[in-house]
């Protein structure tokens, strides 16, 4: 009888485990700084983040299915935070959200998607290229329609909070911002295609015996400057604790994240 009484109070504090919840506050903002003036160095074209399972906070079917609640602005705690990051000229504050969960693991805890900031589908292209003067059209039934674009935020990527022996927060999220790069539109002429083409009259000797084609002389490349948006990214793991604010530092923005335990 005695061996059993552990056995008992272990499954009578299960559902006590398993009710567990957070509340969740997440704050991100962005630096007032150059990013190509930073000793960083930026990839032009970085992977694409897996968004495979990831969903929207306005997705009401995502959060039933996850155990999620939207809480109210009267539930927040980093006000004060926010409000100092917005008095502060060189901080722009692009998210502030909170959210309750429960303490599932990193496979079944949600995963959200996290769009703020200007959107930029207006300017560039969904893969960073500028768009041109003229809008794509198309004509159906004599009525032109003008395709809209999808919208293209400044920050884009995913966050998620779960819960295996310790509180963790992994973040993976991309800055946009116009930049410029360098596109080579045209290869130089290689050596092995001029000599294919040189011929008896294209070739003189000089005094010292030296042969000389007339078409080979060096051609640079063509190198255009273009104006793109590029994405700068924030990928952090971090473990916490709850009731305790961390942040995350990147050189371009910032992300305070509050886990809660909900007594």
């Amino acid at each position: 009888m005695k061996k059993l009484i552990p056995l008992l109070l272990f499954f009578v504090a299960l559902p006590t485990w398993a009710q567990r919840q957070f509340d969740i506050e997440v704050v991100v903002f962005k630096r007032a700084v150059n990013p190509e003036q930073t000793t960083e160095s930026w990839p032009n074209n970085p992977s694409a983040i897996d968004m495979n399972g990831v969903g929207s906070f306005a997705n009401a079917n995502f959060r039933a299915r996850k155990g999620v609640q939207i809480l109210p602005y009267s539930s927040y705690k980093l006000n004060n935070e926010v409000a100092r990051l917005k008095k502060h000229a060189g901080f722009q504050v692009l998210l502030h959200k909170a959210w309750r969960q429960g303490d599932k693991g990193r496979l079944s805890a949600p995963t959200f998607h996290i769009q703020a900031g200007r959107d930029y589908s207006s300017s560039f292209n969904a893969d960073g290229s500028k768009k041109g003067a003229k809008q794509s059209t198309e004509v159906l039934d004599g009525v032109t329609e003008s395709s809209v674009p999808k919208a293209l935020y400044e920050l884009d990527g995913k966050l998620q909070v779960y819960v295996e022996h310790y509180l963790y927060a992994d973040v993976e999220m991309d800055l946009k911002a116009p930049s410029v790069r360098e596109v080579v539109l045209q290869d130089p002429i290689s050596i092995d295609a001029v000599n294919s083409d040189v011929n008896e009259e294209n070739v003189v000797a000089d005094n010292q015996g030296v042969v000389e084609a007339g078409l080979m002389e060096q051609v640079a490349p063509t190198v255009e400057k273009q104006e793109f948006l590029k994405s700068y990214r924030i990928d952090q793991k971090r473990r916490m604790r709850s009731s305790e604010t961390h942040f995350l530092d990147h050189p371009l923005m910032g992300v305070l994240i509050q886990v809660r335990r909900v007594n």
